[in-house]
């Protein structure tokens, strides 16, 4: 009885989540806001199906750029690991089998055939398996999300069950695994805890990125210039480390010319590289002991731990530096195919790799007291210069790998308003990826050069880097513990059983390195404790400025009456007002109104939106929504980036958004597709061009016109392609180009449904009005709808004019310049604060932003160009 009373009680559960899920109301009203998920990814390509040319071309490229600092780590883990010597043989087995599985368990299935399937539109790293959680619920602290932008989200999740939402809306909540995902989905969403919680943990993975960034150049450098004192054995170690010192301040002093001057360089060194220590590997094989080999039966680790004990839990931390370098493996997907990856990995890294490691226990086991130099020891004598000349070249390119991972790292949380403001360059025209931040440069290549003055050896250098790996590797699994039961919708046993294995497996490892905090450990928990505090601090900020704008957003009406009620001079040009609001008007609008009774001929409130999606297509960037009254010529506009996506110069910015604005006021005339209010819909305008310019659209457009109806005019061309889409209703809608635009069937479907509209489902091409005429009309009764076709034209004649006019007008305020207005609030607490809050925002927040640059600097608007606004705000 009980357990049919449990099961009535969940069915009748049941039963409510789908009453409430087909209850979905039948309009969706548009907010005030223009936010909107990236409707097409640049990176999404990556995940396609590709040729096996290419897929060997990109694993061929992979090699120099992922696999730099996996492939150095047989410098230095047997040094790392039996730090107080070789005490029995038979621990080189144990330690040999530990370094095979690790390796297979983490970088093997862990990353490359499981994160690498995690990726945000081809994009990887933890940041972007936060941006993909973030698109799937609504766990962002910034409070920029509308009602109607969940439609978008799950219109990218799943398009055919969006389509058919209400069809298959009991099948989808019937699965168990929907159940999950939506109760995961409710937790993310209502919890605040939760949601800080986890971006708290992204933070804290992007600040242990960014200090391997520091740690990893000095390891692996240090270790390969270690190996003079094979042929210069009267060298001492400070002057190592001088000498290593001075080929890091070199590394990071080219750091401006970008990798791609050298990219062509990094896969040929690379893959001599993994060939030599593969080769040599063999070598000390067949020539020491092959028996080593035993080591893949994992009793022998069974041996090591019970043999002994506490030691070998210690030493955990020496053997997890065999796969360090995986962030970076998993953070640059970005430029490859997960194809190509993996087949490189399996083909190319994986074998030499290993056999390196065993050929080093087998020299081990005859020599078991060289283990503090294994790698140059293990070396036959005649190919030591090739040997150290490819592992000097090997560390600095897996050391170039990290610190682009940085870059782009820091990039990243810029974009989504995790760090204060910098200098980004991009150092290559076909690589967007390829990035250059002058002040993290200098800081991490100062910070690399403090920590190898400082401790001199990799064993100390190597307990640093463990944390940083183990942490971030940590925080990857809860991440993808949350993609799989979101996102991916697996089963629960199998996400359970992922969870605990590698869960269970990485505290581990974590509480080995732990025990040697004080020996080292704690040079990366304090250079991330003061990034963490720093993008803390700067997110918090963000975030209450953005509450405090949100909260006193001008009112349309307050708009109207502001403009309509006062004696206000126009200025000639065109004025673009910066603002970080995508929801209205900001209030330092009225401010400036006040103070200078002014305003420019066309007026444009513009909001630079960086989206968590690698890359926004330029068809999509602009957003548009005309403020009334429109006399004014006041237009709202949202211009999308991906986190990705460089930033244009102003000028070349300026042009393509009033380029665009054009495009707007056609679609939002010509296609009547602003506001049905009679239907209660709210259509989305589009801002998009057809990939034609003006003057190529006009001869276009006449040409196509004159085949059959010669007499008309470019005007009357136009109003005659509003008339044939007015009177055709549904069936179809013509663009500049003399194309008809069909309707796809999720607009007719939301169409009939009463939802929104979106213009860019309104608008797909389909046969040129000339050939759909004669398909549609028949030909007894041709003649006499083309003229009611042009009855209806001839009324819309003056209509269209006047979308010309506009146009031109527009362009017109465009050539007489471009006036770039910016609000520069200041940012204080509030009197009644309490004392933590004053020093966070008067002080800490006030330091960073007035040594970090500025939004002018940032957009690079000449200073001639640049109005300011000042005002105060109380947070």
């Amino acid at each position: 009885m009980a357990e049919q009373q449990q099961k009535q009680q969940q069915q009748g559960g049941d039963d409510e989540m789908l009453e409430a899920a087909l209850e979905m109301p039948e309009v969706v009203q548009r907010q005030d806001s223009l936010y909107r998920d990236a409707s097409r990814a640049g990176g999404a390509s990556h995940h396609g199906h590709e040729r096996w040319g290419k897929t060997l071309r990109l694993a061929f490229q992979c090699v120099g750029v992922l696999y730099g600092d996996i492939g150095t780590s047989p410098l230095y883990v047997y040094s790392s690991t039996f730090t107080a010597g070789v005490r029995h043989t038979d621990d080189l087995l144990g330690v040999l089998s530990l370094i095979i599985y690790s390796f297979i368990l983490f970088t093997m299935v862990k990353y490359v055939y499981i994160a690498l399937r995690a990726n945000d539109d081809g994009d990887g790293g933890t940041f972007a398996l936060y941006s993909l959680i973030s698109r799937h619920a609504k766990v962002s602290l910034v409070p920029n999300q509308q009602a109607e932008d969940e439609l978008h989200i799950l219109d990218q999740e799943d398009p055919k069950s969006f389509s058919r939402r209400r069809g298959l809306a009991t099948l989808q909540l019937a699965s168990p695994a929907a159940h999950r995902a939506q109760r995961v989905k409710e937790l993310l969403e209502t919890s605040k805890p939760v949601r800080i919680s986890l971006f708290l943990l992204t933070i804290l993975a992007t600040a242990m990125v960014i200090s391997d960034a520091c740690l990893t150049p000095a390891i692996s450098v240090l270790s390969a210039v270690g190996g003079l004192k094979e042929k210069a054995p009267h060298l001492t170690t400070d002057q190592i480390v001088w000498i290593t010192v001075a080929i890091l301040v070199a590394l990071f002093s080219v750091q401006r010319f970008g990798t791609d001057k050298v990219g062509y360089f990094f896969a040929p060194v690379v893959i001599l590289w993994l060939l030599l220590i593969g080769g040599v590997g063999v070598y000390n094989l067949v020539k020491h002991d092959i028996g080593v080999l035993r080591a893949f039966n994992p009793k022998y680790i069974a041996d090591y731990f019970r043999r002994n004990k506490k030691d070998a839990w210690i030493s955990l931390g020496g053997i997890l530096l065999c796969f360090t370098g995986t962030e970076a493996l998993f953070a640059d997907l970005g430029y490859f195919s997960i194809r190509s990856i993996q087949l490189s990995f399996g083909f190319g890294l994986v074998p030499s790799v290993l056999l390196a490691y065993a050929g080093q226990a087998a020299f081990l086991r005859k020599y078991p007291e060289e283990v503090a130099n294994t790698f140059y020891r293990s070396t036959p004598t005649v190919l030591f210069w090739p040997t150290f000349v490819l592992a000097i070249a090997a560390s600095i390119i897996g050391s170039q790998a990290m610190i682009s991972c940085a870059f782009a790292t820091i990039s990243h949380s810029q974009a989504l308003g995790c760090f204060p403001r910098v200098k980004i360059l991009h150092t290559s025209k076909q690589y967007q990826g390829q990035l250059y931040i002058p002040e993290v440069n200098f800081l991490l290549g100062f910070a690399a050069c403090v920590v190898t003055v400082a401790f001199k050896t990799t064993v100390v250098i190597g307990e640093a880097h463990g944390i940083c790996v183990v942490l971030v590797m940590l925080i990857t699994t809860l991440l993808l513990t949350v993609v799989m039961l979101l996102v991916w919708r697996m089963n629960a046993w199998c996400v359970a059983l992922f969870f605990l294995v590698f869960m269970a497996s990485e505290s581990v490892y974590l509480s080995s390195v732990l025990y040697k905090f004080l020996h080292g450990g704690y040079i990366p928990v304090v250079i991330s404790a003061v990034l963490m505090a720093v993008m803390i601090v700067w997110h918090y900020v963000h975030v209450m400025r953005y509450k405090y704008e949100l909260e006193r957003t001008v009112s349309p009406d307050k708009v109207r009456e502001m403009l309509d009620g006062r004696d206000l001079r126009k200025v000639p040009g065109v004025g673009l007002f910066y603002t970080d609001l995508v929801q209205g008007i900001p209030p330092v609008f009225p401010h400036l109104i006040e103070k200078i009774p002014s305003i420019h001929a066309v007026l444009l409130f513009v909001s630079v939106k960086h989206l968590p999606v690698p890359h926004v297509d330029m068809s999509e960037r602009f957003l548009f929504r005309q403020v009334e009254p429109r006399e004014h010529k006041l237009y709202r506009c949202v211009a999308r980036y991906g986190y990705r996506d460089p930033l244009e110069e102003a000028k070349d910015f300026a042009t393509n958004l009033v380029e665009r604005l054009q495009y707007y006021i056609r679609d939002v005339n010509l296609y009547g597709v602003d506001v049905d209010a009679k239907a209660g819909k709210v259509s989305y305008p589009s801002s998009r061009c057809d990939s034609m310019a003006r003057s190529t659209r006009r001869s276009s457009m006449t040409m196509t016109m004159q085949q059959h109806y010669s007499s008309a005019s470019y005007t009357e061309s136009l109003a005659l392609a509003r008339a044939r889409s007015t009177s055709s209703g549904a069936t179809g809608r013509m663009n500049m180009n003399g194309m008809i635009m069909m309707p796809s069937a999720s607009y007719t479907e939301r169409e009939r449904q009463g939802r929104s509209i979106y213009a860019e489902e309104m608008m797909t091409p389909a046969e040129s009005f000339s050939e759909l005429a004669m398909q549609v009309v028949p030909s007894g009764r041709y003649a006499a709808s083309s003229q009611q076709l042009f009855q209806a034209a001839k009324m819309s004649l003056e209509e269209m004019a006047k979308i010309e006019e506009e146009q031109r007008y527009i362009e017109r305020e465009m050539e007489k310049g471009v006036v770039y207005i910016m609000g520069e609030n200041e940012v204080v607490a509030r009197p009644h604060s309490s004392l933590l809050k004053k020093i966070i925002v008067n002080y800490v927040y006030a330091f960073l932003r007035k040594n970090c640059r500025q939004g002018d600097k940032m957009l690079a608007i000449p200073r001639s160009q640049l109005l300011k606004v000042g005002m105060s705000y109380e947070i």
